[in-house]
């Protein structure tokens, strides 16, 4: 008797090769980005019904709060119309739209982390050589964000079904389903890009363009749907009607864009080498001309770390100052309107007062939304702070450190953009302020600008723990994630004062309205300048790489 041979594995099996271990692997690299993520978007939607009890307690007020939304086109363009006066429903509708662009953002990283940054460094190539199959890191990235929206969905199902079962449902799916079409949206971008910041930047700007495209929506349509919304993922969301007698059929919305996208990403992924996009690449200089014959030197040389260092990050810098010029108009037009929206609400008042300060209603908003764009500038500092990192990592500083280059003058180039950079987007928040609001120029320029000592702190935590503990830096992003959940859901909870005063925001004048306090401004500039140095100083004891 002949054996028999075992049957060679198909096509399609032989390009997932290989797709179980690599997301394995991908779900231990990302053990910490992903809980993090996961556990504050949960816990800002999760407590939301305890803030809006507490705020609109009787039907009467919940009905009050729905008849002046409806009225306010600002308010419908920043966060959306509201179908219902139940808590579920407008915890789905103040909380909604901001989760769901969290669960995006969350879901481009985690695919372009395991797609384009595995190519651009190249492991994906030594992964590849294996018994790997084409398409199966692809399959591995996408799979790793369906594991964390899945997760985010069950935590806020379970969470809010006491709102209302279905409703919770609705809005659980509602989220995974933005953050989906977003993960394939990263995948394609993965494949069209041959960098993994060009492919984070161009898949955040459609992130952006949704929400512009809902805002524009929702402040068109009086009492009904604009076309514009439908052209959105986030406002897919939206007319879901989580706790409103729920539109199911939206849901299909989300699975066709999901299935389209990805198949468009398993084609492309198919159709271009490895470490390549799927474009052609231009050339990396421009040559001048003479009859034909290119002459003259290339254009576009560096010839100092700092400028190589804006060459990296000129980018990001110009996307996060669009960003907060913009957000600045939007909150500054809100002002008359957000002081009339809760001026008759003593809790509402308590909160933006608990945030802002003890002054007028109007200085109350304006100082808040100041400090709540502080805390994001968080965020833009870390990103910078860190970059240095990803370029040790990658192996692309020591050929830059072999010249004569020292390691300080290098990293003193990024942290020159990372902490001006911070500068610029505040003062470019304040003059948008000025634009939106048209008032109190002055002391709402100087609102923004009080929030940067607290913001340089962050930063200065983040080149401490670069500097000494390379390894722990990714940490970073947990120190500015926590702070922001102390200053964004602390005051709606009523949280102990020693706890608002772990975040370094809970110690900068709350301007406008209140009294310009010098000590804690110098002594927040003071740590951050000795946590920069003690950074400097451990790196330039290690080794590079170690």
């Amino acid at each position: 008797m002949t054996a028999l041979a075992a049957p060679a594995p198909s096509g399609g099996s032989r390009r997932l090769a290989g797709t179980g271990a690599l997301l394995r692997f991908a779900l231990r690299r990302d053990r910490v980005m992903i809980p993090v993520f996961v556990a504050v978007n949960a816990l800002m939607v999760l407590s939301m019904p305890y803030t809006l009890k507490n705020l609109y307690g009787t039907p009467a007020e919940r009905t009050g709060l729905v008849h002046q939304l409806e009225t306010n086109a600002s308010f419908r363009a920043l966060i959306g119309p509201v179908f219902d006066t139940s808590t579920g429903a407008l915890t789905a509708w103040r909380v909604g739209v901001y989760a769901a662009a969290l669960a995006a953002a969350a879901s481009l990283l985690v695919v372009v982390r395991h797609t384009r940054d595995e190519e651009e460094s190249g492991r994906q190539e030594l992964v590849a050589s294996g018994m790997v199959g084409r398409r199966a890191s692809l399959t591995a990235a996408l799979l790793a964000a369906a594991v964390a929206n899945a997760v985010l969905a069950l935590l806020v199902t379970a969470g809010l079904a006491g709102q209302g079962p279905s409703g919770a449902l609705a809005l659980g799916l509602g989220l995974a389903g933005v953050g989906m079409v977003f993960a394939t949206t990263a995948a394609i971008v993965a494949q069209l890009t041959e960098s993994g910041r060009l492919a984070r930047g161009l898949t955040a700007a459609v992130l952006g363009a949704a929400f512009v495209l809902r805002a524009a929506g929702d402040s068109a349509a009086d009492g009904g749907t604009s076309v514009l919304t439908w052209l959105s993922p986030l406002g897919w969301l939206e007319n879901l009607r989580s706790f409103a007698d729920e539109r199911w059929w939206v849901l299909s919305l989300f699975a066709a864009s999901v299935v389209a996208q990805g198949a468009v990403a398993y084609g492309l992924a198919g159709r271009r080498d490895l470490g390549m996009r799927f474009l052609p690449a231009l050339p990396h200089s421009r040559l001048r001309l003479s009859g034909g014959t290119p002459t003259g030197p290339s254009v576009g040389r560096l010839g100092t770390a700092a400028a190589l260092a804006w060459r990296l990050q000129r980018g990001g810098v110009l996307g996060w100052s669009i960003g907060f010029f913009l957000a600045g108009v939007v909150y500054g037009g809100l002002t008359d309107g957000a002081a009339d929206l809760v001026r008759d609400n003593d809790q509402a008042r308590q909160i933006f007062e608990r945030m802002g300060g003890q002054s007028g209603l109007t200085d109350a908003f304006l100082a808040s939304m100041t400090g709540m764009l502080g805390l994001i500038a968080a965020l833009c500092i870390v990103a910078s702070v860190l970059r240095p990192h990803g370029e040790e990592t990658s192996g692309r500083a020591e050929p830059v450190l072999a010249c004569a280059v020292g390691r300080l003058r290098w990293a003193a180039g990024h942290l020159t953009i990372a902490f001006g950079g911070s500068a610029l987007i505040m003062l470019l928040a304040g003059l948008g302020f000025a634009v939106g609001y048209g008032k109190q120029v002055g002391p709402v320029l100087g609102a923004c600008l009080v929030q940067l000592p607290a913001v340089w702190v962050i930063g200065g935590v983040a080149v401490l723990l670069y500097g000494v503990a390379p390894r722990s830096a990714p940490a970073s992003w947990g120190v500015a994630v926590a702070v922001l959940l102390i200053g964004w859901v602390g005051p709606a909870l009523d949280a102990p004062r020693i706890v608002l005063d772990l975040s370094p925001f809970g110690h900068v004048p709350k301007l406008p309205g209140g009294g310009m306090e010098w000590g804690p401004v110098l002594v927040l500039t003071g740590l951050a300048a000795a946590l920069v140095a003690a950074g400097l100083t451990g790196l330039h004891r290690r080794d590079i790489g170690s």
